[in-house]
């Protein structure tokens, strides 16, 4: 069950690297060069230089997106934070660009959900009732991009998918229950 310190705690750890990615080219390309290589040493560097709590968590990647798993060992749960092309789609491609432009729209959402617990409490509330109509529009209240495409509640999570321009993938920015 999706609690209000679970939303916050994995959006604590999330933010700083979302901002890092929307912040420097630089670092993005690298972020990138780590998850279409599945190198994991890089990946945890970069983790440690922009998000060292996220850092301390389990993180993959699957050569089309990646995933930092925080666990929460009281309720026996795991929840995954990360963008990723749908699976079956593409093998070993992921945009810098558009790791970039989700990382920007999706920033104020993480954030928010950090330091406002009023706000992690109704998302979660959301989730568990399954009120799709009511998390579509917490997110979409600071999501602010055309190229959001799709919010829904899956995994007792949230996915966010994004269609931009030029780009011929969808991707999902997603944040759902793992496997423990």
């Amino acid at each position: 069950m999706v609690t209000a310190e679970m939303l916050s705690r994995v959006a604590t750890g999330m933010a700083p690297l979302y901002q890092a990615i929307a912040a420097s080219r630089s670092f993005a390309e690298s972020w990138t060069r780590s998850i279409v290589t599945a190198d994991l040493d890089l990946m945890g560097e970069l983790l440690r230089l922009s998000a060292p709590l996220a850092a301390r968590q389990g993180y993959g990647t699957n050569g089309i997106g990646y995933f930092v798993d925080f666990d929460f060992p009281r309720s026996k749960s795991v929840y995954s934070n990360g963008t990723t092309i749908p699976p079956g789609l593409v093998q070993f491609t992921f945009s810098t660009a558009i790791s970039r432009r989700i990382a920007r729209a999706v920033l104020p959402f993480y954030h928010e959900l950090s330091v406002n617990r009023n706000f992690a409490a109704a998302v979660a509330l959301g989730i568990r009732r399954g009120d799709r109509r009511a998390v579509d529009h917490m997110v979409r209240s600071l999501v602010r991009t055309s190229a959001l495409r799709a919010v829904t509640i899956e995994e007792s999570g949230i996915a966010m998918k994004f269609k931009y321009p030029g780009s011929p993938y969808p991707y999902r920015n997603l944040l759902f229950r793992g496997i423990n």
